[in-house]
């Protein structure tokens, strides 16, 4: 007796040609359309948004201090995720498919790992920063120097770099997983894999700066509010000149510190569920299902996309920069050495 059943349609694949092709993911249209403007949106974001940092701190020497290198040096981190990360992933997340190169897939997995210890190295030295200026603003300039800060940029970068590309390269973080990598693999494919070991590595590099972060920010805050205590007290007594201009300082660099605790609480917020399933996957044997993986890895990247818009809400010096560098105003002579901290 013969079926009245359809035949099942015929998997689309990466790679119609070619044997061993992954299969295609089957959207439609409108969720097509949805997932590449939010995803476009966000690199847009990161390329730009970052691009106005780094612009603005470079190019306003009022801004040339310790801290805004470390700043710019992170917006540098952010743009390169918008730029070399973002739109790769945009297509393999929507797609389901690989079409840059094997190659190409190597590069895109280090610089992936390098942008984002690099951001959590760049976002330690500056809780260290931001802890030396609150609790004692006046001693603050000579203790993290222009020098100090070019070292910590430099630390960042390298040991992100090294440790990434080494890792990937050599293709230490497969050992012990090769049965499972051969089986995943197929032509139009992009997905790393890491044993428990370097996972463990990969999360203790996450962790350690993470809880620095968190025990450092604490103890700013508590000097604020005892700082804030002290200022309260005194308001109805004469104040000297000093002290007022010690105030002034601290609350400055209080200020400051607040801005760049939401940075780190937004990175933190942003990673740690990526992180956290990269342990699970590596230890349960990689059960998290593609498309929670890719929601994952986009909540991640799109803090990359994050820090300007905190920093235009947060910093009136920004804003006033990116509204002359967008209306063309620094192309003028003499406008590096406008004032961007005037009401």
């Amino acid at each position: 007796m013969g079926s009245d059943l359809p035949p099942p349609a015929a998997a689309e694949l990466c790679f119609e040609n070619l044997n061993g092709s992954c299969v295609k993911i089957s959207y439609s249209p409108g969720i097509r359309l949805i997932l590449y403007i939010v995803f476009c949106f966000g690199s847009w974001l990161a390329v730009f948004g970052n691009l106005l940092v780094i612009i603005s701190i470079l190019h306003f020497k009022q801004l040339h201090s310790p801290t805004n290198i470390l700043i710019s040096s992170l917006a540098c981190a952010d743009f390169l995720v918008g730029v070399t990360v973002m739109p790769f992933s945009m297509v393999r997340s929507v797609e389901g498919c690989w079409y840059f190169g094997e190659s190409y897939c190597k590069f895109h997995t280090c610089f992936d790992g390098s942008f984002c210890y690099a951001s959590i190295f760049h976002l330690c030295f500056i809780s260290l920063d931001r802890y030396i200026a609150v609790s004692d603003p006046l001693l603050y300039p000579t203790r993290f120097t222009i020098s100090v800060s070019g070292i910590c940029v430099a630390f960042s970068w390298l040991f992100s770099i090294v440790y990434s590309f080494t890792l990937l390269s050599t293709g230490a973080n497969e050992v012990g997983l090769e049965e499972l990598v051969s089986a995943l693999t197929c032509v139009g494919g992009c997905q790393g894999a890491v044993n428990q070991s370097w996972v463990l590595v990969n999360f203790l590099l996450f962790f350690i700066p993470s809880l620095v972060m968190i025990i450092v920010y604490s103890k700013i805050f508590l000097i604020a509010k005892q700082q804030a205590r002290k200022m309260e007290s005194m308001s109805n007594k004469t104040v000297g000149s000093s002290d007022s201009y010690k105030d002034r300082v601290a609350r400055r660099e209080r200020k400051a510190a607040r801005t760049l605790g939401i940075t780190v609480i937004a990175f933190l917020v942003s990673w740690l569920p990526y992180i956290i399933d990269s342990i699970i996957d590596a230890f349960l044997g990689f059960i998290t299902p593609t498309y929670i993986f890719e929601i994952l890895a986009w909540i991640a990247y799109y803090n990359s996309a994050m820090n300007p818009l905190i920093y235009a809400l947060f910093y009136p010096w920004f804003r006033k920069a990116m509204k002359l560098i967008i209306t063309g105003q620094v192309l003028r002579e003499n406008s590096s050495t406008i004032n961007l901290f005037s009401e």
